[in-house]
């Protein structure tokens, strides 16, 4: 079972509050970067004024000054909860990994982060966390492209021509990880589960159908069909958790699920910027802001991998979820638990412990 430690809010501490966190503190160096807060400005409804006025030029910079003026004032208490973050995953690392901040990093450990050079970026791709349109802001910053828009998924992905971490020899790796920004984005781990499942098993797919869903069909279900043995197609939500608890599983781990922990090693890595899906269009676009990157590029909000089908929500969540019995969905729990613990996500069902 996994181990066990109090679960906080993202708060703003009294240390934090007082400027007493240091870089030391947080055992990496101070960057010029703040995090948007979990709240969101209030936002205006035109159903209470009846029809939309034109927006005037006089009208258009005015709400550009205002936007300004209030990213301004909130800027401090960004500070505070990215603070928050990385204090609170260095305590839970010293608590649970202690002395593997001094461990030598291994190309295998950075496999994963990509790297833009011109504006001294670290990615650590976690996938259905919004990494596709991280891919293509970075090959925007990289030149490579000159609008995330006019970049197609299958691009994104297979002819983004961004390099990893890995492919720098051990000084190179050395110098980015002491001198860039390094960036995190995570989900609450059930949600980012059933994404996976949904876009990976309920979705025509020719890789992911015969390499995991015909031996998770051959080893879960009872008498299961010819075809479904052939193809690897239907597998189901309850198959698919077994496959991922199962200690000698019939096919291996794969990134769109594995654990956040253990895909971009946070403990070994101290990340400068950790950010939340949940609010991955602010707080992305705050991170764009704060490297210096152009103003006119912003992070996109278009979903162009099965377009038509809802975005995996914590209501569609639970639906998935409520599939499983309260076993089930506690073994599961234990799975993700570092995930939950590190990154400060409540318990997504009250049975659990």
């Amino acid at each position: 079972m996994a181990p066990r430690w109090p679960l906080e809010k993202d708060e703003v501490t009294d240390s934090a509050a007082a400027g007493n966190l240091s870089p030391s503190d947080l055992g990496q160096q101070q960057l010029p970067l703040s995090v948007f807060s979990d709240s969101s400005p209030p936002t205006f409804d035109e159903s209470s004024v009846g029809s939309k006025p034109p927006v005037t030029k006089r009208h258009r910079k005015l709400l550009l000054k205002t936007g300004a003026e209030v990213e301004r004032r909130t800027e401090p208490v960004r500070t505070q909860v990215l603070s928050s973050r990385r204090r609170l995953l260095s305590e839970v690392c010293a608590r649970y990994q202690p002395g593997v901040m001094t461990q030598p990093v291994t190309q295998r450990q950075v496999s994963r982060i990509y790297v833009e050079d011109r504006f001294r970026l670290l990615y650590c791709e976690v996938p259905k966390a919004g990494c596709s349109n991280w891919k293509r802001v970075l090959m925007v910053l990289g030149g490579s492209a000159t609008s995330t828009r006019a970049i197609p998924h299958d691009a994104a992905h297979y002819a983004n021509r961004l390099r990893r971490l890995e492919s720098y020899d051990q000084a190179g790796i050395a110098e980015r990880l002491r001198s860039y920004t390094k960036v995190l984005f995570v989900r609450e781990p059930f949600e980012r589960l059933v994404s996976a499942f949904r876009d990976k098993f309920e979705s025509p797919n020719s890789y992911y159908h015969p390499v995991f869903g015909r031996p998770i069909i051959s080893r879960y279900r009872v008498n299961a069909s010819r075809i479904a043995l052939r193809t690897g197609a239907g597998v189901t939500f309850r198959e698919f958790v077994q496959y991922l608890l199962d200690v000698h599983r019939p096919v291996g781990m794969d990134i769109h699920w594995e654990p956040v922990s253990q895909l971009c090693n946070p403990c070994l890595l101290r990340y400068n910027f950790i950010g939340k899906f949940e609010d991955l269009q602010e707080e992305a676009n705050f991170l764009l802001r704060s490297v210096g990157a152009p103003r006119n590029l912003s992070f996109p909000d278009f979903k162009d991998r099965n377009p038509l089908a809802e975005r995996t929500s914590s209501s569609i969540t639970q639906k998935y979820f409520s599939q499983l019995n309260s076993t089930e969905r506690q073994k599961a729990f234990d799975f993700y638990y570092m995930d939950y613990l590190m990154f400060n996500y409540p318990k997504p069902f009250k049975d659990l412990h």
